[in-house]
């Protein structure tokens, strides 16, 4: 038996539909459960409900925005209860091996060791930056698009390949005992080749511009530092190497990201 997290999120309901299509026998968990569906109550912050017994199987999807002390204590109560509870082998959904600078590495990289040092197996899917966010990031104003990316490369990677990826591990955990794999795309794109495309004006703003606008827009207070550090590294060149692990995983080549960004620059709804 496999368990998905975050199963009411876009990424683990993802997984959960691919696994499912493969004839996987899956239990979506989520923290809050959809009225009258089938899925499991699982809530990070309340060790109470992390019960696993009788899963061979856990994907951890990660736990999201949070300080770094509240997404290590949430990621702790999973990895403990799996161990207890006999779990065979937990994959877990990082950040790219070139995301060390973006503001919520660290949960990520402490989760990493936490399990290396576990008595499970593991894998890490270390996921790159989605297309979807990316576009989310782009979202023009007037037909100019004024993300701070600067000239720098992203190699991002769509959310239905990831889960694609995902999936097929969680279906033959075997082959992939105590792995890491990078899943970012196939190639680095600009904002300036997606303006292009679009038929937009690129004029990227300073990141203190930025700054001053995300703090000014009412986010969270560890939310406009965490942005402004997926710009940054972007901009700098951090984001945009290229691997063949989510080729390798699928069997094929990743999917084209221009179709799935456009969409989001369209539609900027949160990510």
């Amino acid at each position: 038996m496999i368990l998905v997290t975050g199963a009411s999120g876009e990424l683990g309901r993802a997984i959960v539909e691919r696994l499912v299509g493969a004839g996987q026998a899956v239990i979506a968990a989520t923290r809050q459960p959809a009225a009258g569906s089938e899925q499991r109550r699982v809530d990070f912050d309340q060790p109470d409900s992390l019960d696993f017994t009788g899963i061979a199987t856990v994907v951890m999807v990660s736990a999201g925005y949070g300080e770094d002390d509240v997404v290590i204590a949430r990621h702790e109560n999973v990895v403990a209860a799996a161990e207890r509870d006999g779990v065979q082998h937990l994959i877990y959904t990082s950040v790219a091996t070139d995301g060390d600078h973006l503001g919520f590495a660290l949960a990520h990289r402490w989760t990493e060791r936490r399990l290396a040092g576990s008595s499970l197996r593991w894998t890490i899917l270390r996921n790159g930056l989605y297309a979807e966010l990316f576009g989310s990031l782009l979202a023009p104003s007037e037909g100019v698009i004024t993300a701070p990316f600067g000239s720098g490369a992203v190699a991002v990677v769509t959310r239905a390949d990831l889960a694609e990826a995902a999936a097929n591990v969680a279906s033959e955990p075997d082959r992939h005992i105590n792995r890491v794999y990078d899943l970012v795309g196939a190639r680095a794109i600009t904002v300036d080749q997606i303006a292009e495309a679009a038929g937009l004006v690129y004029r990227p703003d300073t990141l203190g511009s930025r700054r001053a606008a995300l703090e000014a827009g009412g986010l969270l207070p560890f939310q406009p530092a965490m942005l402004l550090s997926i710009y940054s590294c972007g901009a700098h060149g951090f984001l945009s190497r290229t691997t063949h692990d989510l080729r390798d995983l699928l069997g094929r080549g990743p999917t084209d990201p221009g179709p799935a960004i456009m969409e989001r620059m369209e539609q900027p709804s949160a990510d």
